[in-house]
């Protein structure tokens, strides 16, 4: 069987299927087109570029036998003929024509086709802002958008800089100039938290008190920026935002991108609402002969059974290669997305997959999302660091709906979102991360392991037994003071609780959990009473024992005093790890 295959597309999903499609038929005709001189690169590498991590643009652009991944690369060892600087124009659909035109000669051209691959991938959105056209404001999408950031800074031009979007990737390039460069910082964020969209309200507190209090990232959430404001030479001088100028030398547009769909809908492909192009199971489009995967096209939420759109170089990469598999007559399928995420910043990582709390309500799902804190490995062994997971479970069906965690150790944070991701397809309920059986050694795990721990805590709330108030909440209540209606017992020993009691008593008070059954008249009965230790393990024996005696006006304070802090409460600190 002999093909003539054209992809539109040569950075992930594109160049994954042309070199699949030539394993499985070697006979086939592979022509791929992109109108960037740069192909098939790594683009989510791009922030480490400009950091330093990888040292030049040939990093992202090789194999991992250090092979540059050009046309001659794709001739020579692949068969495929790649046409770079070459943009297509038009799909003719009857005649199965891709219409292309060579943007440094101005030459045109028609490519026929078999089967057509389109892989356009994003674009990034330019916000409509003053003064974006001026010298020195870059988008990131492309590695041509990389050297001009990193040659500015490495040439000392840059002394601040602003970011404009608390996504990933503004994230990641925040890093990339403060870290390295030691570039002054500015995020502007319209949404209130960074991570809009992707990051558990709590779990994004703690990472920006970590950002701002010990990386010295100016953090400005909620804001509008006006206008980018440029001297006399052109160039930026300075970001406006909320009425007030921050002097600037560089302004990095990171505002999200849009599926690059445009070249589909005009050859009467089916679009879904959010812009990306409408694929089957099979990666096949409104036209049987024109399959699309990547970047540019919608996906369908696992859990949510809705149109999703996430552009993401893994994804890309596995759609590709069904893409090949079905273009050469076989029916493998793409399932859909959970949505997994995960960043590391500043020696902080995040992960997450399926729905965080916030996604769950919205979808008018009842749930409950405990927040639990546990170390990540045996808590006697000197690597353990804590770790805080929320695990979003249904109430009624008890179905696993999504995973969030934050820590240190970001191999470990990863690897307990991967293991919930693996489940999530399959439709798990809250006893199979129960059970869940992980891979035990003091060094890399515990013998309860923090997500078998996160399950056993939502089975608890939903049992009744786990009555919890969040570290908001927490904070709130404290602030009221003794006039308020709540009473904090300290459950650990008097060395953890004493700074707290010299500050806070009367309104915090010590009751150590093992003397409790000895001191249940000095438990308030007229005020709610929060119960507190470092993690909430020895705080919710405390509730279950008062429970047993007939009281019941008490909350468990969900991750403990360690939680409170992390979260960037001014409440005294406590050090890590305590019990």
């Amino acid at each position: 069987m002999s093909l003539n295959v054209v992809i539109i597309g040569a950075v992930a999903a594109g160049p994954k299927a042309g070199c699949r499609i030539k394993r499985l038929l070697p006979d086939s005709s592979v022509t791929m087109l992109d109108r960037d001189t740069y192909i098939s690169y790594g683009g989510c590498g791009i922030p480490f570029y400009v950091s330093g991590d990888v040292a030049d643009l040939q990093g992202l652009t090789s194999t991992s036998f250090h092979m540059e991944r050009n046309p001659a690369f794709f001739k020579g060892a692949k068969g495929i003929e790649v046409l770079t600087g070459t943009e297509a124009t038009a799909i003719d659909r009857a005649d199965k024509i891709v219409r292309a035109k060579n943007l440094a000669t101005g030459e045109e051209r028609e490519l026929p086709y078999d089967k057509l691959v389109i892989a356009t991938g994003s674009q990034p959105f330019v916000p409509p802002i003053p003064g974006v056209e001026l010298e020195g404001v870059v988008p990131v999408a492309n590695l041509h958008h990389a050297e001009a950031i990193k040659n500015a800074v490495a040439q000392g031009q840059v002394g601040s800089a602003a970011v404009i979007g608390a996504g990933a990737t503004g994230l990641e390039m925040a890093e990339a100039l403060a870290d390295l460069w030691g570039v002054e910082v500015h995020i502007f964020e319209m949404a209130p938290q960074i991570l809009p969209g992707l990051g558990d309200a709590e779990m994004v507190r703690m990472m920006e008190c970590h950002l701002a209090e010990q990386e010295g990232i100016n953090l400005h959430l909620a804001a509008k920026v006006e206008a980018i404001l440029g001297g006399e030479d052109g160039k930026v001088r300075a970001i406006k935002a909320d009425g007030v100028e921050y002097e600037v030398e560089q302004v990095i547009l990171a505002t999200g991108y849009r599926p690059n769909s445009a070249l589909a809908q005009e050859a009467g492909l089916e679009l879904e609402a959010n812009g990306g192009i409408k694929v089957n199971r099979f990666m096949q489009t409104s036209d049987p002969d024109v399959f699309a995967g990547g970047d540019c096209v919608s996906l369908t939420n696992i859990i949510t059974h809705q149109p999703m759109y996430i552009p993401a170089g893994s994804l890309a990469n596995r759609m590709g290669r069904v893409i090949a598999t079905n273009v050469c007559g076989g029916q493998a399928t793409f399932p859909g997305a959970v949505g997994s995420f995960c960043i590391k910043l500043f020696g902080l990582s995040l992960a997450r997959t399926g729905l965080n709390q916030a996604q769950a309500e919205q979808e008018g799902l009842n749930c409950v999302a405990p927040l639990v804190v546990q170390a990540d490995r045996a808590h006697f062994h000197p690597d353990n660091k804590l770790m805080y997971l929320k695990l979003v479970v249904e109430e009624g069906t008890r179905r696993v709906l999504g995973l969030t965690a934050l820590g240190e150790n970001g191999d470990a944070v990863v690897g307990r979102v991967n293991a919930v991701a693996g489940l999530l397809a399959q439709g798990a309920l809250l006893e199979d991360v129960s059970n869940l059986e992980l891979a035990y050694s003091p060094p890399l795990g515990a013998a309860v392991d923090v997500l078998n721990a996160a399950a056993n805590t939502c089975e608890n709330m939903l049992a009744g037994k786990l009555r919890p108030m969040s570290p908001q909440e927490f904070s709130r209540r404290l602030a009221e003071g003794v006039g308020g209606n709540t009473v904090v017992l300290d459950m650990r020993a008097i060395d953890n609780a004493k700074p707290f009691l010299e500050c806070l008593a009367p309104q915090w008070c010590h009751l150590p959990q093992e003397t409790l059954t000895q001191r249940l008249d000095e438990v308030p009965r007229d005020k709610d009473v929060v119960l507190v230790c470092n993690s909430g393990v020895r705080s919710y024996e405390g509730q279950v024992m008062l429970d047993a005696a007939g009281i019941h006006n008490t909350y468990n304070l969900s991750g403990g005093v360690a939680a409170v802090k992390k979260w960037g409460e001014p409440i005294l600190p406590v050090k890590d790890g305590e019990g």
